[in-house]
């Protein structure tokens, strides 16, 4: 059964002669007559009958029109949806820490809202492992979500790996030698590690290695966000283990200094994830379109289709 037939004899109602509908629809009257009687072999029955010079419908055309209706007007629901689907328009939920929110993601969003100022953004700042288990364990009302990587991911959720970040230990240029001495194994120092989480990733790191070389510190202390810790750092009050590239302008000005580890490279590597069930609308392709192509690549790319 063609669509196009219904069409045509809804507008055949609307305008009252086969002569009419064809020149709205801009067709020829044969078409149109062709049309109908092509939906009436379809149907088995007589749809139209002439009545004082009108098209009207029969007893049996009047009981289908209700059908008829309702499949117009489900074609044109699922016009309008593929319109608004094909539009940067809507709803994009992001998740990220806290690091990749406040030194990483501004420029991205700050584009993404220059190519598509009618997308309203909800950015929720997470943990990653509190990312991780939301993708893996829940329903996620989450579009994409960028984060360091934290473990494997089930099929269903397609992971792009973006790059790696080196990681550095911190403190103030005031520390002593001995305080600055995180090589040395089976020392017990005086001085606390500082930091805003004590679930992230990048102080599992640190603590394994502190573990591993039998390095005690004082108990840690928690601040609020990466600039809190910064600061109490530069204070004195204990050393930071940060993603480098929230450190670089206080590592250049000297504010900050680097303090050596038997690490190898320590580093996080960021990845962007989404749902493979969810539908990958424009808004979202849009934004890891410009994921991707914020910074260099360093490793392969995984499907994200």
């Amino acid at each position: 059964m063609d669509i196009k037939n219904l069409v045509t004899v809804k507008r055949i109602i609307e305008e009252g002669s086969f002569q009419k509908a064809a020149q709205v629809l801009n067709y020829a009257q044969s078409t149109i007559t062709f049309q109908v009687r092509q939906l009436e072999q379809d149907l088995g029955t007589q749809i139209f009958e002439r009545r004082d010079n009108r098209m009207v419908l029969t007893e049996a055309g009047r009981d289908l029109l209700p059908f008829i209706n309702n499949v117009l007007n489900s074609v044109d629901a699922l016009q309008k949806y593929s319109e608004q689907r094909d539009a940067l328009q809507g709803i994009l939920t992001i998740a990220a820490p806290e690091s990749i929110v406040t030194y990483w993601l501004q420029p991205v969003l700050k584009e993404f809202r220059e190519k598509a100022p009618k997308v309203k953004l909800r950015l929720r700042t997470m943990n990653c492992f509190s990312i991780y288990h939301l993708f893996c364990n829940s329903e996620s009302d989450v579009d994409v979500a960028i984060h360091f990587d934290v473990g494997s991911y089930p099929d269903r959720v397609l992971v792009t790996r973006l790059r790696s970040f080196p990681l550095t230990l911190v403190g103030s240029p005031d520390l002593t030698e001995r305080e600055r001495d995180f090589i040395t194994p089976n020392q017990q120092k005086t001085i606390c590690n500082i930091q805003n989480d004590p679930d992230s990733l990048s102080l599992k790191i640190l603590r394994r290695y502190l573990q591993q070389q039998n390095i005690s510190l004082e108990e840690s202390l928690e601040v609020w966000s990466i600039e809190a810790i910064k600061r109490s750092v530069m204070s004195g009050l204990g050393v930071a283990f940060l993603p480098r590239f929230t450190l670089e302008e206080e590592l250049n000005s000297g504010e900050l200094i680097e303090i050596p580890t038997a690490m190898e490279k320590p580093q996080m590597t960021a990845v962007l994830v989404r749902q493979k069930r969810h539908w990958k609308s424009p808004a979202a392709s849009l934004l890891m379109d410009i994921l991707t192509k914020s910074f260099p690549q360093e490793m392969p790319h995984t499907a994200i289709a």
